[in-house]
Order: structure tokens, then sequence, then C-alpha cells
């Protein structure tokens, strides 16, 4: 089923792209330069201008469906989805999964629906479980920056079935300790992109990006 094989992907690719931008022409460029330096997972947010737009233009170039190591490999997907209707249009845009800021049940029975994975935020024991309940896979702890890595470990004592991806606050510093305490992939926002959104050189992203892949496969040691 093509929803396990994302879900695989996402958690062998490691690393999230969280990308937020001022326009549809901008966040693909960010995309394609996270791409090249490593990050095969990237997330478009609901919250760029004619997001849809830079969905369907990625996923038109890029595809999880191509072996791994062919250059136009990348899972796209669509994040802050607020409801059921933004993640249809989102699915029918070309993504293949959709992440939320909150659990909105309505929004995972969709997703489930189509056969996508669904990844929304949670800060609960209450939320975790209610996710788990409805079929979601991964949960995004978000916000990560209100945590310490060891919360995972809390956690996984009465829910150790609960797949967690951090986001918000994950940093070169802390990616490891994040992994090796369990999180089953990160999620990277603007630590990503501020330096290249502020200078105008969009190689800082392919750079950075190359860092964070290497600081995953340290943390997993591969």
């Amino acid at each position: 089923m093509k929803k396990l094989k994302v879900l695989q992907q996402l958690t062998e690719a490691g690393v999230v792209a969280v990308l937020r931008a001022d326009s549809v022409e901008e966040v693909v460029r960010m995309a394609r330069y996270a791409i090249e330096g490593g990050i095969k997972a990237i997330e478009i947010t609901m919250t760029v201008p004619q997001a849809l737009k830079a969905i369907e233009e990625l996923s038109s170039q890029y595809s999880c469906d191509v072996d791994p190591s062919d250059p136009n490999f990348a899972i796209i997907g669509v994040g802050t989805v607020l409801d059921p209707e933004t993640a249809r249009a989102a699915i029918m845009a070309g993504a293949e999964y959709v992440v939320a800021p909150a659990l909105n049940p309505d929004t995972v029975k969709l997703c489930n629906r189509y056969c996508i994975p669904c990844l929304p935020g949670v800060m609960t024991i209450q939320e975790i479980q209610s996710a788990l309940e409805l079929g979601v896979d991964i949960v995004k702890l978000f916000p990560g920056n209100l945590y310490s890595p060891s919360v995972i470990s809390a956690v996984k004592g009465p829910l150790p079935q609960a797949n967690m991806m951090p986001t918000g606050g994950v940093s070169l510093a802390n990616l490891k300790d994040w992994i090796q305490a369990g999180a089953v992939a990160v999620g990277i926002g603007s630590d990503l992109t501020k330096d290249a959104v502020k200078t105008g050189n969009f190689e800082l992203i392919k750079e950075k990006s190359a860092a964070y892949m290497q600081a995953y496969r340290e943390a997993k040691g591969q």
C-alpha cells in the first residue's frame, strides 16, 4: 500500500524540511536546494500564498515512486493543514502526506479515506492517545521547543507504540539528542532557511541541509 511505503520513506528520510515563504517561487526554490542538500522529505506549509501551486509544481518534478538514488526522488507533503477541505485540496494537488499543527479528527479521517499519512500536532498524552485511536501512525510533537528529548521516553512508558516527530526548536545542536531519545524523524523549520532569506544566498539552504543529514546519519550510527 502506498501509505505504508510513504511512512517508511519518511522514517528513512529522518529529516523533514518545513518550508514557509512569501511566494510560490521562493518556496519552490527553497525546496529544490533542500533536496539537493540531501533532505528528501519536503513539507510545503499552507501559510505560503498559493501553496497548492507550489505542491503541484514540485510534485510534477519529484516523486517518491522512483529509486531513492534518483535525483528526482523526494516526498512532497503539505503542512499547517487546519481542516479536511484543505487536506483534500492538497492531496489532489499531489501531496503525499499531510501535517497539521493540531489534532483535527475530521482531517485524520479524510486522510485515512485517501490512504494518505496524516501527522497531527500533539502536546499531551490525551492527544497522542486520541490520535492513535484515529489510526495515526506518526504524531508531530509540537511545539518541540516546549520539551526536552526526554519527553519521548516518558511518553513511551504508557504508550510504547507512539511514533513521534518533534518539530519546532530542533537544531543541529540537539538533533542527535532527539533521534537517540527515540524520535522517528524531526521537522526542521526556520533554522534551515533563515540565513538564505536574510542574505538572498539560497546555496546556504543546500549547505544546511547537508549538515542536517550528516548529523542525522551520525545520530543513527550510519
